[in-house]
């Protein structure tokens, strides 16, 4: 048995970016670990999520718990710091924020965990958050060093498929006007090339198919952020399985010359 920590910057990340691969590593005989560097403080809650008296930071991280259950984590710590915001938001300068952060206490809170757990396997984010939001950027500088510190040796990149999706857009037209209606300015950095990795560029693929419906599962507990009739949410099995079957990781080091590794662990 070994220890995987999956390193995420906001509840709700975990469950659409690794989940699969957290679930099947459980089920393998590993130990997972979850850590998450904010409580999502700067989303926004869907109408009515929120009980009397209660904040939106303390919603999410209870979220988080209940996805964690789902997915199997056997450990779940967050770091302490508040949400950034998207890239651009004053919120970016809260000195509170894991943007800016003192750069290597934030690197000894993860490397304690690195350390404690004997981690053997450590995820990320790609080098630049996926979609350039700052804390998902900070993930990576953080978790890199940390890794670093612990002695952590296999270290993944967590990242989109920027090949794949482009080419669902472009096939599928309800997927390019539903990512708009989302967010029309990730859309734009999607057209834009300033999200994810080339596939040539990727070096694993993990298949996640027989967990689907818990992934599901794993992302509609965060009930705040995702509901049924989002656009996560209302997702055929079909759609669902095409957006999510997968997930997808770059390893530093050599590029790929051949098919992609499907095993975090070897």
């Amino acid at each position: 048995m070994a220890t995987m920590v999956n390193f995420h910057a906001h509840p709700d990340d975990e469950a659409i970016a690794t989940s699969g691969t957290m679930m099947k590593a459980v089920a393998d005989g590993h130990r997972v670990v979850l850590v998450v560097a904010t409580k999502g403080e700067q989303g926004e809650p869907a109408p009515g999520a929120l009980r009397p008296g209660e904040t939106l930071g303390e919603r999410r991280a209870a979220e988080t718990l209940d996805a964690a259950e789902i997915i199997g984590a056997h450990r779940v710590e967050f770091l302490g710091y508040e949400d950034s915001g998207m890239a651009g938001e004053e919120s970016n300068d809260n000195p509170a924020s894991f943007w800016q952060a003192d750069f290597d206490e934030a690197v000894d809170r993860l490397t304690r965990i690195l350390v404690e757990e004997s981690a053997e396997v450590l995820t990320v984010y790609d080098d630049h958050g996926g979609y350039g939001h700052p804390d998902h950027i900070q993930v990576h500088r953080v978790g890199v060093d940390a890794a670093r510190r612990a002695g952590v040796e296999r270290v993944f990149y967590a990242t989109m498929n920027r090949t794949q999706i482009l080419r669902q857009m472009a096939e599928v037209e309800s997927f390019a006007e539903a990512m708009e209606e989302m967010d029309l300015e990730r859309a734009e950095r999607f057209r834009e090339e300033e999200f994810g990795t080339e596939e040539a560029e990727i070096t694993h693929a993990v298949d996640v198919s027989p967990y689907l419906e818990r992934k599901r599962a794993a992302m509609l507990a965060h009930t705040s952020q995702i509901t049924a009739d989002s656009f996560f949410g209302s997702m055929t099995d079909e759609q669902f399985a095409d957006a999510f079957a997968t997930e997808w990781y770059v390893a530093p080091g050599p590029p790929r010359t051949g098919e992609f590794a499907a095993d975090l662990f070897r």
